[in-house]
């Protein structure tokens, strides 16, 4: 039976100095919104700032526990399991640095309420570049990346890479979720076209990110390697159908 519920998944490793503002916003959205973190075993005690606050909130704040750092590929699709089995209408994306405003959170959700999208994803550069306090070199790597991701795959969106969106249950239940190999930013592109391939609908609803404030970013060389030879190796599977 459909509850109307809303599932919004972040994954931490060392977020403890932005948990417990990014609980007390989501929490403060609407009663049907729940959060779960799915945390790699933070050092810094960010899953026992979860726990304690767990029983404040009714039932409607989660946590999974694993064992070092796994990656946000794997994290997510751990979520998005989670997430099917407590049957969630609505499944959200986002991070916990406050990049993502989570005030924005209903906006993306009732794009996909609305049938207005399967995908509602909130977009960086979908109205111009909407990003503040990165330094030019970054700025440049990111937009770069899309426009590379967005001509292998034939992806009709400006920001493949996006880590802020709403999913429509329907669309985790008709993908191969186990399926997903990408654990970089190259998950999102992925999701994105395994999603768009299938028939779903995407949509773009511009947002203003924030560079993070507290705590260390986490990307390396090796996430970047990975988005660009993960999107020939989709475009591929796509062609010979192996996807």
């Amino acid at each position: 039976m459909m509850s109307d519920k809303t599932l919004v998944i972040v994954p931490t490793y060392n977020e403890s100095h932005n948990v417990p503002r990014l609980i007390e916003q989501v929490m403060g959205l609407a009663p049907a919104m729940h959060l779960l973190i799915v945390d790699d075993g933070s050092p810094d005690g960010t899953a026992q700032i979860v726990k304690d606050q767990q029983e404040q909130y009714g039932g409607r704040l989660h946590l999974i526990e694993r064992s070092g750092k796994l990656g946000l590929g794997t994290a997510y699709v751990r979520g998005f399991k989670y997430a099917l089995e407590h049957e969630y209408d609505y499944i959200c994306e986002m991070d916990a640095d406050f990049s993502h405003d989570p005030d924005d959170l209903p906006r993306l959700v009732n794009k996909v309420k609305n049938s207005d999208a399967d995908v509602a994803i909130g977009s960086r550069y979908a109205d111009g570049i909407s990003i503040i306090n990165w330094p030019l070199s970054r700025l440049i790597l990111s937009y770069s990346a899309n426009l590379y991701a967005r001509y292998i795959t034939g992806l009709p969106i400006f920001d493949t890479t996006a880590g802020f969106k709403c999913i429509h249950r329907n669309v985790l239940e008709h993908i191969p979720v186990d399926g997903i190999k990408s654990n970089g930013y190259a998950f999102q592109i992925e999701l994105h076209f395994r999603a768009w391939q299938a028939g779903f609908t995407l949509r773009e609803v511009a947002i203003i990110f924030r560079e993070r404030e507290e705590g260390v970013s986490k990307m390396s060389k090796g996430i970047v390697w990975e988005a660009i030879w993960r999107v020939w190796t989709l475009k591929l599977q796509s062609i010979f159908g192996t996807l």
